[in-house]
């Protein structure tokens, strides 16, 4: 059976190859033209012929059909997990024919799902259809692809024709969940050790006191608490306290230890971690970068989001974990805790019923249990101080 289905699939992608109605009027022609020789009865020849005609009209022309049709995919932007990503294909006729009845196919990985189909009355000819369809998503990834069908049997669907096109590959992003956080006090923490060098720039902020460094006009969506108000009032306009900002001399790094081995699913998890946490230090307007094995330090929102889409376990280590930062270290290996330094934070994530010996001196950390919600466990600071 799969050398039969092989041999089907063989011509239709060169040739093309007989429906269920095109073997049934190929026995009827083979039957007829075995009766006319046997009595030689002149209208079996004719039925025999016409059918033979009748094939041979519909193995060519839905070959002619599918010439000179041009495909292309519309860029596809970037979507979060679970979220679905918006596939565009344009099916070009730039002849002066109708082509009807077509179908298309495009080719997705097999991570993503099965290959979606479109069936295509017609397309005008000078013209071009648009085919829009939704794909969804369950995990992070940056998945690419390129292989498209075009399948037909028109007019007669006594044969099927299919011929694969090979457009510019297309390129999905889907970003990892970023966790809304409403607190995270491993993060919230850094900034009110005694021995850390720097003021978050957060803490400004929030601040209505303080070194007023300037004063602007009011611009809608300006906190009110801003206003200052005796300046307001001799001028007869709103004017906004701008205020010194403290801002540090080092950054928080979040540290993806990627080249370390991890247990798939946890490494699913840490890599949400890291982007909550890193759009919560962001939230807080603290100076925060992303360091993995393979890109080192990077920032800037998008690159960070493509960076931890594409993130995967034990990676090529080009870059060495840069201790000599304070860091907020998410591993799965417990003996890099002992190289951090005393201003450093480290999450752990452990696998179910796994005990490790952690020495941690007195830094702050956090054991997170895969058995129990990721959100809430980063939002109410229950590990090791």
């Amino acid at each position: 059976m799969t050398n039969i289905n092989k041999l089907t699939t063989w011509l239709e992608t060169r040739f093309c190859t007989p429906a269920y109605s095109g073997w049934v009027l190929f026995g009827l022609a083979i039957c007829f033209f075995g009766a006319a020789t046997n009595t030689m009865a002149g209208w079996l020849y004719v039925l025999s012929g016409l059918i033979s005609a009748l094939l041979i009209i519909g193995a060519i022309l839905p070959v002619r059909s599918l010439r000179h049709l041009t495909i292309s995919r519309l860029p596809i932007s970037p979507v979060t997990a679970g979220d679905d990503l918006i596939i565009t294909l344009a099916l070009d006729n730039p002849t002066s024919d109708h082509k009807t009845l077509l179908q298309i196919e495009d080719q997705i990985p097999l991570v993503l799902g099965k290959p979606y189909t479109q069936a295509i009355e017609v397309i005008q000819p000078q013209s071009q259809y648009q085919w829009v369809y939704y794909l969804p998503t369950q995990r992070r990834g940056v998945y690419q692809w390129q292989d498209v069908n075009l399948r037909t049997g028109t007019p007669l669907g006594l044969f099927w024709c299919r011929r694969q096109q090979e457009i510019p590959a297309a390129s999905a992003i889907v970003y990892p969940t970023v966790l809304s956080l409403q607190q995270c006090p491993i993060i919230d923490s850094i900034g009110q050790d005694d021995n850390i060098q720097f003021q978050s720039d957060y803490r400004a902020a929030k601040a209505t006191e303080g070194v007023t460094r300037n004063l602007r006009p009011y611009h809608y969506g300006d906190p009110m608490r801003m206003i200052h108000w005796r300046t307001s009032a001799k001028l007869g306009e709103f004017k906004i306290k701008e205020l010194e900002v403290m801002t540090g001399s080092e950054d928080i790094v979040i540290t993806l230890d990627s080249a370390s081995t991890w247990n798939k699913d946890i490494f699913e998890r840490a890599v949400i971690a890291a982007a909550s946490l890193y759009f919560y230090a962001q939230q807080r307007q603290m100076n925060v970068k992303l360091w993995t094995a393979q890109t080192g330090l990077i920032f800037g929102n998008s690159y960070v989001l493509s960076t931890l889409a594409a993130v995967e376990t034990q990676e090529e280590a080009k870059y060495s974990i840069p201790f000599t930062s304070p860091l907020i270290l998410l591993t799965s290996n417990t003996t890099h805790l002992s190289s951090l330094l005393d201003n450093s934070r480290w999450i752990l994530f452990t696998e179910p019923e796994t005990t490790q010996p952690i020495l941690t001196r007195h830094l702050k950390g956090l054991i997170i249990n895969p058995e129990e919600d990721l959100q809430q466990q980063l939002q109410i600071f229950s590990g090791i101080t």
